[in-house]
Order: structure tokens, then sequence, then C-alpha cells
């Protein structure tokens, strides 16, 4: 079993940076992809970055693409979201999740078996 906890989030001013940052416990997933999602009021959750092993190949949303970066380090069983120039539509719970399979990345949130509790990111204009 794989516990996640994100941490990071908070309020920041439009064009300001954060760094959210994904804990896991339980065992190692330095072989398992690893996504950052996000969800909005009455919206569904989206993907925003994905990560596979050893993190090489990464994908990104559109909205989010040249501002947002995924990375992990394997020796601290931890993955990060680095967002810069950040926007009022950025706002949302912001989930890190993992993906118990060799299958590589996924977009969507049912292909992952292990959830964070969220962290709120407000972002004023």
């Amino acid at each position: 079993q794989v516990q996640l906890v994100e941490s990071g989030g908070g309020l920041v001013q439009a064009g300001g940076p954060l760094r959210l940052t994904c804990a896991a416990s339980g065992r190692t997933i330095s072989s398992y992809p690893m996504g950052w999602f996000r969800q909005a009021p009455g919206k569904e959750r989206g993907s925003v970055a994905t990560i596979g092993w050893p993190g090489d190949n990464t994908y990104y949303a559109d909205s989010v693409k040249g501002r947002f970066t995924i990375s992990r380090d394997n020796a601290k069983n931890t993955v990060y979201l680095q967002m810069n120039g950040l926007k009022p539509e950025d706002t949302s719970v912001y989930y890190c999740a993992a993906r118990r399979s060799m299958l590589g990345v996924s977009t969507l949130p049912a292909d992952y078996n292990y959830w964070g509790q969220g962290n709120q990111v407000n972002v004023s204009s």
C-alpha cells in the first residue's frame, strides 16, 4: 500500500510561483508512473502533468505547458510540481497520484491506484 501526502499549496498572486511536493510512504514509488491532477469546483478532475520512471518521459496539459514542471526524486520517494507564472484559472485542488502499473503514464484519473488528500492552490488576480 502507498500513502501520498501533498504539501506546498496556498495563496499566491498571479504570476508568482509555487512548488507542490508529494511524499510517498509505505513502499517505494520509483517504478510507478506518477501524476498531478487538479479539480476545481463543479469541474471534473483532469490531468496536469505526468511522469514515467525513471523520469525521462513527461506529459503536460496544454494549459500548463511551458509554465509547470514535474519531476521526481526516487531516492526521496518524492514527486514535485513546480508551478511558475500562475494564473487565476490555475486555482484548484491539486492531487498527486501513483499508478501501480508497468504500462506507463496515463492522463486518466481512473488509471491511478493511489491518491493524496489534495492540496488547495489559490491564485489571486
